[in-house]
């Protein structure tokens, strides 16, 4: 017996049971008297396989209740079933949908507005493009590199949704085929961005990365998102997406995100069927790291522990890169307090694709 919160499913067996109870008589003698396999009158019993018209038969004959009656049974069974297994998955259904920012998605005029959570599977399904919420636990579906700032399931929930946000925008974005000879050296190129004290170079910034073979997204902003940035391989599309938040809207931390993804790209995390793993996030951070102040340069500033705002500004100039960026990496590496030196940091607008 099957149920659901409104149905029940009770196979014929249980019936066959209730008529070998009252007379006395065993799985094992009425096999025989059906000409079957105890196994077989087992899994008839237990609604395991169907009771076809011609056991139906073999019924009426052994039991006398005419197979009509059978047939009538196991046709009800297999309909209070089929809406069992249809109920129960909706509640597993309704239980996945609510773990993931509906109104948001709504409001980035992505799925129609709506209160009822049937429609609101259905929506969810149609932007995810699946037949079932469950199918987007197969990691294989999309394999995204993002940094975060914490692993919790809300914020994993929220970067399955913003993963699709910047998959459905790239389609839109017109790209030449990836090279990655081409990216590492517009490298320089795009550090040369961090110059800028206000979002002028988003044109500049997208036409590079577009020359490359990377189409880049600006992610919409989610609380308990903890996200900075996703890259991924789109197949579909044979195309690589790049899609970073304003998170914080500092500058140094905006950069820091893009070569972080930038450095997925470069070292093939992107293409592993599993994601990504702490290493690789380690090594991305490392390269990001790199790229925007390299560490002979670092290593010699540190030495002379000046970390006056003047020395600040010309480690800034030497290695051309926003000054910014110089005052984020001393306050990550601790060498000035969190708070220290941010009238000099940039902060940029939020701005979603």
């Amino acid at each position: 017996m099957l149920e659901s919160k409104s149905y029940i499913a009770t196979p014929p067996g249980a019936t066959i049971k209730e008529q070998l109870g009252n007379r006395g008589m065993t799985q094992k003698e009425f096999a025989n008297r059906m000409g079957m396999s105890e196994k077989h009158i087992s899994r008839l019993i237990n609604g395991e396989v169907h009771l076809t018209p011609e056991t139906a038969e073999k019924l009426e004959m052994v039991l006398g209740v005419p197979a009509s009656f059978w047939n009538k049974l196991e046709a009800i069974y297999q309909e209070k079933l089929a809406k069992v297994k249809s109920e129960n998955e909706m509640e597993k259904e309704k239980a996945l949908a609510a773990k993931y920012p509906y109104n948001k998605i709504a409001s980035w005029g992505m799925v129609p507005k709506t209160a009822d959570w049937k429609k609101k599977i259905i929506n969810l399904c149609k932007y995810f493009e699946v037949s079932s919420l469950k199918l987007l636990q197969n990691k294989e579906l999309m394999p995204v590199a993002c940094r975060k700032l914490s692993d919790t399931e809300k914020s994993t929930y929220i970067m399955m949704t913003l993963a699709q946000y910047a998959k459905i925008k790239a389609r839109g974005i017109q790209t030449e085929p990836f090279c990655k000879e081409t990216l590492q050296e517009k490298l320089k190129d795009i550090r040369a961005l961090t110059l800028h004290k206000t979002r002028d170079f988003d044109d500049e910034l997208a036409g590079i990365l577009k020359s490359c073979g990377v189409a880049l997204v600006y992610l919409p902003k989610i609380e308990g998102s903890f996200l900075h940035g996703i890259s991924f391989y789109d197949n579909n599309t044979d195309k690589i997406v790049i899609g970073v938040t304003m998170r914080g809207k500092y500058a140094d931390r905006f950069w820091f995100s893009l070569f972080h993804e930038l450095s997925h790209v470069l070292k093939g995390h992107i293409y592993q069927r599993e994601g990504t793993t702490g290493e690789d996030e380690k090594q991305a951070d490392a390269m990001a790291a790199e790229i925007l102040i390299p560490s002979e340069r670092l290593k010699g500033f540190y030495q002379k522990q000046d970390y006056s705002f003047g020395a600040i500004q010309q480690l800034a100039e030497s290695v051309k890169v926003g000054i910014g960026i110089v005052i984020g990496r001393l306050q990550n590496d601790r060498k000035i307090k969190q708070n220290q030196l941010n009238q000099y940091k940039i902060k940029y607008d939020d701005k979603a694709s």
